[in-house]
């Protein structure tokens, strides 16, 4: 078995369908709408399995107020998280400002429901066109944005079960998967000697391989206490924002578990659907949220609308604000390479 040899790289072009132009994007945005039915008409199923009136009096409950609370905590998220995208894109060296750095991140998410996120890279795309740097010299951004988020999320809901008891303990392996594929993801060698002993086992990718392990050599450029230690609180108050959403969302429906439970059970599911591997984690965050919910004794007239409010105001209201910046970073990122 030869080993990888990064020097008999040559550049090729990107195959990502998530990368060609428009006739993809609207294949996208067609996938995105036919997933959103999906989930409404199996909630709805639900729903009517147990009596449609219960779950409209739940919905009816909620006012415009509550609802605005909700859209403000999910934003407050993305907001924190953005401003992280912009302290990795300065400490890689980037020059670009908190501007740009915030549109490329809110509007990666218009493709969040594409499997595994892939579709997040346009941000790459982007990148290219207003900095001239290669996707592989701007990939570590984006495994470094993934790795904190795994991390956050980790920390989260193994203080979530610590603080709990009961069902969510069930939640255990996947805090721990979590916690070690954030270790893995920002330790530079070890993840680039994992890629070379998956190259040596299948033996097969030798470009793509090596061109992971040196992305996952420029890590680094990352590896600093103070940048680690601010990108860990960014992620933690981002994501604990959502997790005390559906807290107020649970004590709204007159439904209150806890502070620590609702977001532990919130971050499980989130973390449960991406493990799937379907789009956005759509189908398997929600099965997680009812199903955890239900072992609380919480009851589907409940547990259903509360699914679906909080599922609609955290990733579906992501996808619509990348939707609205989407054309807009298109079309900067055109006019800056034809300047």
């Amino acid at each position: 078995m030869r080993n990888i040899n990064t020097h008999e790289l040559t550049p090729m072009p990107a195959r990502n369908p998530i990368l060609k132009g428009g006739a993809c994007r609207w294949r996208d945005i067609a996938i995105l709408a036919a997933l959103f039915v999906f989930v409404i008409v199996g909630l709805a199923g639900l729903a009517a399995a147990t009596g449609w009136e219960a779950t409209k009096y739940q919905l009816m409950q909620l006012h415009a107020g509550q609802i605005a609370t909700l859209l403000c905590l999910s934003l407050v998220n993305y907001l924190l998280r953005g401003v992280r995208w912009h302290l990795f894109s300065n400490r890689l060296g980037l020059p670009t400002t908190a501007v740009q750095d915030m549109r490329h991140f809110l509007g990666g998410f218009a493709m969040s429901v594409t499997p595994g996120r892939v579709g997040e890279l346009i941000r790459m795309r982007w990148l290219k066109r207003e900095t001239g740097w290669t996707i592989e010299r701007t990939a570590p951004l984006a495994l470094m944005d993934r790795a904190s988020d795994l991390a956050a999320m980790a920390l989260i809901l193994a203080g979530g079960i610590a603080l709990s008891a009961g069902g969510i303990a069930m939640a255990t392996p996947v805090a721990i998967f979590a916690l070690a594929a954030a270790f893995v993801a920002t330790r530079p060698k070890l993840l680039a000697g994992c890629v070379t002993l998956l190259y040596r086992t299948i033996g097969r990718f030798p470009r793509l391989m090596a061109r992971v392990r040196i992305a996952a050599r420029s890590l680094t450029v990352f590896s600093s206490g103070p940048i680690m230690a601010a990108a860990m609180t960014l992620g933690l108050i981002g994501w604990i924002a959502e997790g005390y959403a559906f807290h107020l969302l649970l004590t709204w429906m007159g439904a209150d578990i806890g502070l620590a439970k609702a977001i532990a059970i919130f971050t499980f599911a989130t973390l449960a659907g991406g493990l799937t591997g379907t789009p956005g984690g759509v189908g398997g965050a929600e099965a997680a949220i009812v199903a955890l919910l239900s072992v609380e004794g919480i009851p589907l007239d409940v547990s259903i609308p509360a699914t679906a409010v909080i599922r609609l105001s955290t990733l579906w209201f992501a996808i619509l604000i990348g939707l609205a910046i989407f054309p807009v970073a298109e079309r900067l990122s055109k006019n800056a390479t034809q300047t």
